[in-house]
C-alpha cells in the first residue's frame, strides 16, 4: 500500500503547488489523477517518485517484503532502492532508440545488478528470456528483436509498459502514458494497465475523463494544488467543470477529433 500524507511543495516566494495533499492506494485500485494544466498532477508523481523534493509531508509503502519504505527521505541509498520497487511509465517514454527492444526491456532492472557486471557481462539468458515474457504481456513478443526507434508510438508506449512488467514493482506509477496517442491505441494501452491492478496498485495522470471513466476504479481530482474529488471515476458535469473549467471544452473538442 502506497501512503501519501499532508504533501505539499512551496516555492521560495510562497506559492503552494500542492497543499497537504493525502491519499492512499492499494491493490486492485486503478487510480487516475485528474486535473486542468497546472493543477499539480505530474509534480505530485515527482514527489512520489523522489524527483522533487516536497516541502513537507510523508511518502511512504510497504513492498511485498513487508519493508517499509520513505520516500520523502533524503537519504540518497534508501531512496535508490524505494525507487527500485516503483515501475515506471512516461509520456516522454525513456527509450532507447538505437536499442533492441528486448534490450530497452532489460535497462528497467540496470539499477539492481553491480555496476561490475554491467560492464563487463551485461545481462544473463535468464534475464533476456523473463524480458520477453514481459514483452509477450503487452503483445510485444515478436518484436524483441527490433531496433526500438522503427516503432510506431503505441508500440513504444508497450514497450515501456513491458519494461515496467519486467521490473517486478511493488507499485505502478504513469506520468501522462496515453497524452500523445490516438484513441483507438489509447484505449489499447489502457486496457494493458487494467489487469496489472489486480495485485499491484496502478497510479497514473492523464487528461481525458471519458478513458478515465472507462478504464480505471478510482479518480483523484486536484485543483490549483488541492484534492477537490476522490472517488468514483465516473464524473458528473458539475464536477468537471469544477475541476477543468474553461479547458473541458478544449479537452473535449481534442477527443472529438
Amino acid at each position: 500500500m502506497l501512503s501519501v500524507d499532508k504533501l505539499s511543495k512551496q516555492l521560495p516566494d510562497g506559492t503552494l503547488l500542492l497543499d497537504n495533499l493525502s491519499f492512499t492506494a492499494e491493490a486492485g485500485e486503478f487510480i487516475a489523477i485528474l486535473g486542468a494544466s497546472g493543477a499539480g498532477k505530474s509534480l505530485t508523481l515527482r514527489c512520489i517518485l523522489g524527483l522533487t523534493q516536497a516541502t513537507s509531508g510523508d511518502i511512504s509503502f510497504r513492498d511485498r517484503d513487508g519493508f517499509e519504505h520513505n520516500l520523502t527521505t533524503r537519504n540518497r541509498r534508501e531512496l535508490r532502492a524505494a525507487r527500485a520497487r516503483l515501475g515506471t511509465i512516461f509520456q516522454g517514454l525513456n527509450l532507447v532508440k538505437g536499442l533492441r527492444v528486448v534490450e530497452n526491456v532489460m535497462l528497467g532492472r540496470l539499477g539492481e545488478i553491480p555496476p561490475w557486471r554491467s560492464w563487463l557481462v551485461g545481462f544473463t539468458d535468464d534475464e533476456a528470456f523473463a524480458a520477453v515474457d514481459a514483452l509477450a504481456a503487452t503483445n510485444m513478443a515478436q518484436h524483441a528483436d527490433r531496433f526500438t526507434g522503427s516503432l510506431s508510438g503505441g508500440e513504444m508506449q508497450r514497450v515501456a509498459i513491458s519494461r515496467a512488467i519486467y521490473q517486478q514493482p511493488d507499485i505502478y506509477l504513469a506520468d501522462e502514458p496515453v497524452s500523445s496517442l490516438d484513441p483507438g491505441n489509447a484505449n489499447a494501452i489502457m486496457t494493458l494497465l487494467r489487469p496489472l491492478a489486480e495485485e499491484k496498485p496502478v497510479i497514473g495522470v492523464f487528461h481525458q475523463p471519458d478513458l478515465v471513466a472507462k478504464h480505471c476504479t478510482r479518480a483523484i481530482c486536484i485543483r490549483k494544488g488541492r484534492i477537490v474529488y476522490d472517488g468514483a471515476p465516473q464524473l458528473d458535469e458539475a464536477t468537471l467543470t469544477e475541476i477543468y473549467g474553461a479547458e473541458l471544452v478544449k479537452l473535449r473538442e481534442k477527443d472529438a477529433a
